[in-house]
């Protein structure tokens, strides 16, 4: 491959970490934002779930750091607070609170905002790349016969590249794009939540946020809604509250207060009557989980790969999607420096897939639990849910599988961890 000019779609998250693993191998990495990016952390247009609590898991900070090394001190300098990604965290199960546990696993209480401009920052500041905003791509150029994509088309004319990265995110165009150059979409799965979630941020109150990290309460079988409190950056609490199932979620203050109400912890309600709020609050719908599958395309050109949202979009509740978004980008840099990358496309996918697997089986295990939930369901992922179930109630008592499920949950350990034979033991005992 002539590694002299790389592409990357998107200047999100996953865009951005993409070039700073490609700046390696080309000589030169441009960046296409159809947004007009901000100099400052501000939400944009392009991004709207930026303006939602976000979560770093522990796993995704690592991540950061091993792409750009002193990342973690870019956000020390900002005054980002940092702790324990169990033992700083109130968890909740099923509507009770776990025991608290210690993982030994540092993360940061960052916003989304602040945590692209800081990246952005950081890729900017790349010699070998460019970052170009407002510059919205309308389709791919390819070679003779479509074995090969060779740049991007936009208002302004083409743009070769050797290689073309769609890190658009869940609004991508790659399967349109492909399939005017003769390649099938990819098979597809999805499991439909019907996810509404509101957030807004209050000063920063520690006599109203009681945890170092926060507060999070998922919502669980019989009950749609859930929520979380959180430190943001140096100096704001962030509160967000979700309903599944299509369930209705308001922004006023009194429809806020009664859904809270019907959360196990005080913190959030009080947080709504006592904390100073910083602007209002925004909503948000997030239909459906996405998977795509293009490791089991048939047919699929040179010179193009799809990271990122793009490539598989999770109930946000999961707080996944920038943890997986880095740890793709590393995928890529390893693959990458491993040799000839003829095969790129088919080593990356399947590489990918594999690292999706436990993220998504996370997110849609849990949401298949509810029965109102669309989705496939076998045999094997039912008698899981129902294990989990019961896991979960043995873990509110049981400091070691609160450890555990929460080691899962933050994508430290894989889901098979939970069927352990002790751990099995330990549910078994405690029903």
């Amino acid at each position: 491959m002539d590694t002299d000019h790389a592409v990357i779609i998107g200047a999100g998250i996953g865009g951005l970490l993409t070039a700073h693993v490609l700046a390696d191998t080309f000589d030169t990495v441009t960046v296409l934002d159809r947004d007009s990016l901000p100099d400052t952390p501000a939400s944009r247009r392009a991004v709207p779930q930026d303006r939602q609590a976000h979560l770093l898991l522990a796993r995704g900070l690592d991540a950061f750091e091993a792409i750009m090394p002193g990342f973690r001190a870019d956000l020390e300098a900002q005054g980002v607070p940092f702790g324990d990604d169990q033992a700083d965290v109130r968890y909740y199960a099923s509507g009770r609170r776990l025991p608290p546990s210690a993982s030994g696993h540092t993360t940061g209480a960052v916003s989304r905002v602040l945590l692209e401009h800081l990246t952005r920052q950081r890729v900017a500041g790349h010699p070998r790349i460019r970052v170009v905003s407002g510059r919205t791509v309308s389709g791919l150029t390819a070679s003779a016969g479509g074995a090969r994509i060779t740049g991007v088309r936009t208002a302004d004319g083409t743009l070769p590249a050797s290689i073309v990265v769609d890190a658009g995110g869940r609004g991508g165009h790659s399967a349109r794009w492909l399939a005017e150059h003769g390649y099938p979409p990819p098979p597809v799965e999805t499991v439909r939540i019907g996810m509404t979630y509101v957030s807004r941020r209050y000063r920063y109150d520690p006599a109203l946020l009681d945890a170092p990290l926060g507060v999070i309460v998922p919502s669980f079988p019989g009950q749609p809604y859930g929520g979380a409190a959180g430190r943001e950056d140096a100096d704001r609490i962030v509160l967000g509250l979700q309903a599944m199932l299509d369930a209705d979620l308001p922004t006023d203050q009194e429809g806020l207060l009664t859904i809270a109400g019907r959360l196990p912890d005080p913190a959030l309600a009080g947080i709504l009557r006592h904390a100073e709020p910083v602007g209002e609050p925004s909503r948000m719908r997030f239909p459906e989980s996405v998977r795509r599958r293009y490791e089991r395309a048939r047919r699929f050109p040179a010179g193009y790969l799809v990271i990122g949202d793009a490539l598989c979009s999770f109930n946000p509740i999961y707080a996944q999607g920038m943890t997986v978004a880095a740890l793709e980008a590393l995928l890529l840099r390893e693959l990458m420096h491993a040799g000839p990358t003829g095969d790129l496309a088919r080593r990356f996918f399947r590489g990918a897939a594999r690292l999706i697997d436990v993220p998504w089986s996370v997110a849609t295990g849990g949401d298949l639990r509810f029965p109102e939930v669309d989705g496939i369901r076998t045999p094997a992922t039912r008698l899981a849910g129902a294990y989990l179930g019961r896991y979960q109630r043995a873990a509110h008592t049981d400091p070691v599988l609160s450890a555990a499920f929460l080691r899962v949950a933050n994508l430290i350990d894989p889901p098979a961890r939970l069927f352990a034979p002790a751990l099995l033991l330990r549910v078994a005992r405690a029903g």
